[in-house]
């Protein structure tokens, strides 16, 4: 896999080690944990800086993060596509289902989000083609439930790739499967209207839209809610029945994942 950004230009550059008293990342580590708790925010992200320039992956993912929703830090959308850019360059064979998979992982769907809508004033610009890969390679190779949902969301709206409305139903169950619930819920509706190649099957689409509803977060995810409320407001009796029974039937069993 090529390079996915040119050198870094802020700290994620890692080409000199901030001046701190740490003998090593895991001191490192130590005192951003310490500093965190305390509530020293300049300690802990010095801390930080300084474990994720001697290539600790949770440092760098975690001060990516930081810089993505300004927790902590001035928000930097440049910074922090540096710092997961550096991650997926250096770490892309990775483990999958390791703790280093799933920061590796993270680090590619957070990596196509920016593709898909670029960074305004920087070299990032918006690339569709890119957006694909890095969400194919978090799908495919690390079985990243988020990787598998934005894939899903690409084929269906034809970026990066041709429009494939199989192919997103596709991905969209595996993610589904795996308890996301955003997946669940367009999967649902997927079923729910059927068409483009995609088998209708309205009983199984509102089973899906209800686990989605269940495990959704009420305050984030509201859009979800309102989507199971509509779709069963419209079935007819008979469906939200065998519906239900089917959502019954799962959690006795205790199988997050059902199948069709």
């Amino acid at each position: 896999m090529r390079p996915i950004a040119p050198a870094p230009s802020g700290p994620a550059a890692h080409t000199a080690l901030p001046i701190a008293p740490f003998s090593n990342a895991r001191d490192a580590i130590r005192a951003w944990m310490r500093d965190s708790t305390a509530g020293d925010q300049v300690g802990a992200v010095r801390a930080l800086e300084y474990a994720a320039a001697q290539g600790h992956l949770t440092a760098q993912f975690k001060l990516g993060r930081m810089y993505a929703g300004g927790d902590g830090v001035p928000a930097n959308d440049l910074k922090a596509f540096e710092y997961f850019s550096k991650i997926a360059d250096e770490n892309a064979d990775a483990i999958p289902g390791t703790a280093d998979g799933r920061i590796v992982s993270g680090a590619f769907v957070a990596l196509g989000g920016y593709f898909v809508d670029g960074i305004k004033g920087s070299y990032v610009k918006p690339n569709a083609d890119r957006a694909f890969d890095m969400f194919h390679y978090a799908a495919s190779y690390f079985g990243d439930p988020e990787g598998q949902y934005n894939l899903a969301r690409l084929y269906m709206n034809g970026q990066g790739t041709n429009r494939d409305a199989r192919q997103a139903a596709r991905w969209m169950k595996l993610a589904a499967e795996k308890g996301h619930a955003p997946a669940r819920a367009v999967f649902g509706d997927m079923l729910i209207r059927g068409g483009d190649g995609v088998p209708r099957a309205p009983v199984v689409g509102l089973m899906w839209l209800s686990l989605a509803r269940d495990s959704a977060d009420a305050a984030r995810e509201a859009w979800i809610i309102e989507r199971c409320e509509t779709a069963f407001a419209a079935a007819s009796p008979g469906d939200r029945s065998a519906a239900l029974a089917m959502v019954e039937r799962q959690q006795f069993a205790g199988r997050s994942a059902p199948q069709r």
